[in-house]
This record gives C-alpha cells, sequence and structure tokens, in this order.
C-alpha cells in the first residue's frame, strides 16, 4: 500500500490516503467527532474523487472511516463542511437571500456529486453511524458495505430542517417515495440489518470482516473492464430521470463508445478463446 504522494500536512491526518493495487482509499479520521466532516476535509474529498476519475492507475474507490462512527455529517461547530457561513461573509456576518441555497449548492450537493460523478466504482464500506449528509454520502456510492454495528439517521427533521445533501433525491431512487418519507419526517435510526431489508445497503457483515469485504469486493472492480464499468454507473444513476427513448439511446450510445476500449477487445476475444480475460483499465 502506498501513501498518497499530495501533501496535505494536518489533513493528511484527517483525510488518510492510500492507493492499494489499483484501489483509492479513502478514510475520514476525525473518530473523537465521529467523523463530522468539516470544510477542508470536504474539498480534499471531492479532490481525491476527482483524482481518481482521472488517474488511469486508480480503478476502484473506498470510502470508510475510523473509530464508532461512519460520518456523523457536517461539522457545524468548526468550519461547515457545506462550502460558506451560513451567515453571509459579505455582510459582516448578516445572512441575506441565497446564502443559505449557496452554502448548499457548494457544499453539500458538491460532495455528493463528487461521488456520483466519480468515473471509478465508489464503495462505502460503513463502519459506524452514518447521519444526516454521512448518510447521503454512503447513498450516493455504487455500493453499500456496512458493519453489523452501523446505523442511518436522517437527522435533518431533529433539527427542524429540509433534508439536503441530495437526500431528496437519493433515497426516493433507493427506496421509493413512502419509504424516504418515513425516514426524512421522523428521523429514527435505522439499523444496519433494517437498512439492508428496504434496500440501502448492499451487504451487511460483521464490524471485523468489513475492511476484508471492502476490499475483495474493490478488488474484483479493479480487475474489471473499467470503462465499461464507468459507463455502467453513468447508465444506471441517468436512468431514473430519463424516458425510455433517451434511455436506449444512451446505452447504445454507451456501447459503440466502450467497444473503442481494448478490454471490451480483450472479452470478446476471452471469450471466444474460452479463457478468463485480463483487463488492464484501457
Amino acid at each position: 500500500m502506498t501513501a498518497s504522494p499530495e501533501p496535505h500536512d494536518a489533513l493528511d491526518s484527517l483525510i488518510r490516503h492510500t492507493t492499494d493495487n489499483g484501489v483509492s482509499w479513502i478514510t475520514l479520521n476525525r473518530p473523537e467527532a465521529m467523523n463530522a466532516l468539516t470544510w477542508d476535509q470536504r474539498e480534499r474529498v471531492i479532490a481525491l474523487l476527482a483524482a481518481a476519475s482521472g488517474d488511469p492507475a486508480v480503478r476502484a474507490v473506498v470510502i470508510t472511516a475510523t473509530g464508532k462512527g461512519f460520518c456523523a455529517g457536517a461539522d457545524l461547530r468548526g468550519a461547515p463542511a457545506t462550502g460558506v457561513p451560513a451567515t453571509g461573509a459579505a455582510t459582516g456576518g448578516e445572512r441575506v437571500p441565497g446564502d443559505v441555497a449557496r452554502t448548499i449548492r457548494q457544499g453539500a450537493q458538491r460532495l455528493i456529486s463528487a461521488v456520483l460523478d466519480c468515473e471509478k466504482p465508489v464503495i462505502a464500506a460503513v463502519n459506524g453511524t452514518a447521519a444526516g449528509i454521512g448518510a447521503h454520502l454512503a447513498f450516493a456510492c455504487d455500493l453499500v458495505l456496512a458493519a453489523e454495528p452501523a446505523r442511518f439517521i436522517e437527522v435533518f427533521v431533529r433539527r427542524g430542517l429540509v433534508p439536503d445533501g441530495g437526500g431528496a433525491y437519493l433515497l426516493p431512487r433507493l427506496i421509493g417515495p413512502q419509504r424516504a418519507k418515513e425516514l426524512m419526517f421522523f428521523g429514527d435510526a435505522v439499523s444496519a440489518a433494517d437498512a439492508e431489508r428496504l434496500g440501502l445497503v448492499n451487504r451487511v457483515v460483521p464490524a471485523d470482516e468489513l475492511e476484508k469485504t471492502a476490499r475483495t469486493w474493490a478488488d474484483r472492480l479493479a480487475t474489471g473492464p473499467t470503462r465499461a464499468l464507468a459507463l455502467t454507473k453513468q447508465l444506471v444513476n441517468a436512468s431514473l430521470d430519463t424516458d425510455r427513448a433517451c434511455a436506449f439511446a444512451a446505452e447504445a450510445a454507451a456501447q459503440e463508445i466502450n467497444m473503442t476500449t481494448k478490454d471490451a477487445n480483450e472479452g470478446v476475444t476471452a471469450f471466444v478463446e474460452r479463457r478468463t480475460p485480463r483487463y488492464h483499465g484501457r
């Protein structure tokens, strides 16, 4: 396992980054704060996801955390993870119309978009409580593994807030509008087992097997046809926002693009030759 080459001094200890066998591991590391995200931590995660998209040596991403919490959401005590202060800096602290919407667009929504738009498959390995934006960070990932002690909480209603950071977009697509409203209206904690039953997570594993399972899944993805996986991710993410004609056209165009890759040609050749394909992510 090799450390991230980019020097970020103290931030490196709060957002650990390593690359191992083509897998970019992003680990939130503020266990004393249940891994609540500050502004600079959020920017670091966004930058690492963007770097993964453009780096041919990275073929999968895992987002996980240390301690008892996966992510408790935005750090409301320190620098906000939503991007700009809740009160308008330009007015000396007085909030003006547009400040809150700008905060959300530049902050939490950018984080969730960075996961959805990453060109490599992203796995969430949820070790503990995922609340608010932390829950949405997990739900935005392509695959979600949860340790048995993990919990998911749509905490916004407890504070008199509307769910943000993509919650009202993500949850109905994962579990339907009625279930989504139930979670958002009441803000009750959802156990890992219930989250699996609802369809919010792919698999629940014992806590001591979470990293091993995440590594197994990520290694499988990292040896797969990387560009085909990226195009598949784009098609699935867009499918619920378009009609059949557009979806079919996008599918055909994606296959056209994919057939120009070396991996697609290797896959077809390996099938004809009755051998296991050897993909290189190109």
